[in-house]
């Protein structure tokens, strides 16, 4: 009997030859990784180290352990829209149901999100909008992108480049990023795209969009771009960040999402797989050899 073929060698040549390149945000308390009306995200101390002369901020009964719980929603930091967040279940009667009404989180595939990537950079929208307003990424965004790069094909990952990012920082001055927009309308919202560029994105077989802001949601309309994708089963990947380090073309996206039953989103971490430069791969070795990494 023939030996089943052993792919690791391949797979893990193809990790070598690649940039690891981190695109998720940071969650934190100090950070706006969160819808800023809905649950904020909390991280705290539940065991600290039971050992004699460790200073303990909680009551230390489980022993030398440190623990830490937290609040989180499942819309925190980078993460992905299931379509049950905008899609009520097809029997509701609401309006927008549909078949993809039933499809929560866990149920994404997988292999929805892992592809090649499409960075389509529209960072000079960044600022454009009024207090509390988005200005729009049209289809006339993504035909002028893709004249420059090709059409736009079945199964890649679309990855708008907004540079809104820029404002994913600290408190008090990430306000910038969503609260400003959203709650006291006194600041610009991030670039999003149109229904009818969703749509675009749709027609071309992309399934899979996602951004380096808060929503594919507008901040003066957060429903109608979450609705005429999730509605056909797309996949939103919001909060990510670094789009700039990617090129157009080249880079291999991925994003697993944590699996909870039942989830409207799903936090996880996006990475992108970049080919090195010829012969990085070559100096790297050199330099581990040479102990300098």
């Amino acid at each position: 009997m023939d030996e089943p073929e052993d792919h690791t060698g391949a797979l893990a040549a193809v990790l070598t030859g690649h940039e690891i390149v981190d695109l998720s945000v940071t969650t934190g308390e100090r950070w706006p990784c969160w819808w800023p009306t809905q649950m904020p995200f909390q991280h705290k101390v539940w065991n600290w180290f039971a050992e004699a002369g460790h200073a303990s901020p909680v009551h230390a009964y489980m022993g030398p352990v440190h623990i830490r719980w937290m609040t989180i929603d499942d819309h925190c930091g980078t993460h992905v829209d299931a379509p049950v967040h905008f899609i009520p279940p097809p029997d509701s009667g609401l309006p927008n149901a549909g078949p993809f009404g039933t499809q929560s989180g866990e149920q994404i595939l997988l292999r929805d999100l892992i592809g090649p990537a499409a960075v389509i950079d529209v960072s000079a929208l960044a600022g454009q909008g009024g207090p509390g307003a988005s200005p729009w990424i049209t289809p006339a965004h993504l035909r002028q992108w893709e004249a420059a790069h090709g059409a736009l094909r079945p199964g890649e990952i679309v990855l708008l480049r907004t540079g809104w990012d820029r404002h994913y920082r600290a408190w008090p001055d990430g306000r910038s990023y969503a609260f400003d927009a959203i709650v006291t309308r006194s600041g610009p919202g991030w670039p999003a795209p149109t229904a009818e560029t969703i749509e675009y994105i749709h027609a071309k077989g992309v399934i899979t969009v996602g951004l380096d802001a808060p929503s594919i949601g507008a901040a003066q309309d957060a429903v109608t771009a979450h609705v005429a994708g999730l509605r056909r089963g797309m996949r939103y990947i919001e909060n990510l960040t670094g789009l700039e380090r990617l090129p157009p073309r080249g880079a291999h996206f991925v994003f697993l999402p944590i699996k909870v039953e039942g989830a409207t989103g799903c936090p996880g971490r996006a990475i992108a797989l970049l080919p090195r430069p010829a012969g990085e791969e070559l100096r790297q070795h050199a330099a581990a050899a040479a102990g300098e990494l």
